[in-house]
């Protein structure tokens, strides 16, 4: 009697285990979606507009303004900040774009070098998950374009924002 109560109890056991070893192995499988992987977007966006806002000569808070606030600043460079971007989508190639702007000694901008910026701001998803970086941002706007369905016509006329 008490050989079939461990037999049953030892049964139940290895099923319940065996049925939680399924469960899990099935969450980390790459199919379907499982498991889920949130898009990381790290440092500033800069775009190509923010860049033709600068001119040498400018103040520090000028830039500021043009930028935004630099990510990165060195106690022993002073005068060289760092606008890195970071873009891992959950599934694909991670994104890694660089802008410096430096200062002379006088607090007046000198000069600035970096990546190719976009013209599209972080929050057109879709274009970010095609561009790639290296390919021109015109480029990925204009798959995104034949990618989608057009639209059918309103009669409604608007006109951009400049």
């Amino acid at each position: 009697m008490n050989n079939q109560f461990s037999a049953l109890r030892l049964r139940k056991s290895l099923i319940a285990t065996l049925f939680a070893v399924t469960a899990l192995t099935a969450c980390s499988s790459g199919k379907w979606g499982f498991p889920y992987r949130a898009p990381v977007q790290q440092g500033n966006w800069v775009t190509a507009e923010q860049v033709s806002l600068l001119q040498v000569g400018m103040t520090a808070e000028q830039v500021r303004f043009a930028l935004g606030t630099p990510t990165l600043t060195n106690v022993f460079h002073p005068n060289r900040w760092d606008y890195p971007y970071y873009f891992k989508p959950g599934y694909g190639e991670p994104v890694l774009r660089k802008f410096v702007v430096w200062f002379d000694n006088n607090g007046l901008l000198a000069r600035w070098e970096g990546d190719e910026q976009p013209n599209f701001q972080p929050s057109d998803y879709a274009t970010q998950q095609r561009w790639d970086g290296r390919q021109a941002p015109q480029e990925a706007e204009k798959s995104l374009q034949e990618a989608t369905p057009a639209l059918p016509d309103t009669g409604v006329q608007t006109t951009p924002l400049q």
